[in-house]
């Protein structure tokens, strides 16, 4: 029977084997578990593991490895692109006269989880905020008042760091009169 800790060890040196995110996970062992880390990647480890395969095995990995590796490259290079052109849209709708709710969509992008920062929105403002559905199938944030400026300015202060300021955008809709 392995001991628990062996088969974790073996499940994680699999996965940063073959997730094609070798250095994300071995910068991530070296700071979280250094004795991990240690096991798997000290020189003296790497050595006996490249003593045991053949000069085509060695190739064939290094090829792998680079072949990995610039796919990674490519899949955050186009998660990047993604982030830069996502918008955020804060949308003001007048619900009847002069009541109004502010809804925003788009955060899901920026891989923020949509309850914690409407809860936070709606102790900042004082005000009803929940996390509803769209017709398209996305979840936007729907808070009572006409908060679009103010809630700009709070995702440039809070969130700011993860959503450029030319990526917010404010859409006032008014209902139409039918006089």
């Amino acid at each position: 029977m392995v001991p628990f800790f062996e088969r974790v060890f073996l499940m994680v040196k699999q996965y940063c084997e073959f997730g094609g995110t070798t250095p994300k996970c071995s910068a991530w062992l070296s700071k979280n578990h250094p004795d991990l880390y240690a096991r798997l990647y000290s020189p003296d480890a790497l050595a006996s593991n490249l003593s045991t395969l053949s000069a085509d095995a060695i190739k064939r990995a290094e090829k792998d490895s680079a072949k990995k590796a610039a796919k990674a490259a490519a899949a955050e290079q186009r998660d990047s692109e993604a982030m830069a052109s996502a918008k955020v849209i804060i949308r003001l709708v007048e619900r009847n006269k002069r009541k109004f709710v502010t809804t925003i969509s788009g955060l899901e992008q920026y891989k923020l989880k949509l309850k914690d920062v409407s809860k936070d929105m709606g102790k900042k403002f004082a005000t009803g905020a929940s996390v509803t559905k769209t017709a398209s199938g996305g979840e936007e944030i729907t808070i009572q008042g006409d908060l679009a400026v103010d809630v700009e300015e709070w995702l440039n202060d809070v969130h700011g760091e993860v959503i450029p300021e030319d990526n917010i955008e404010i859409v006032v809709d008014k209902k139409k009169n039918s006089s």
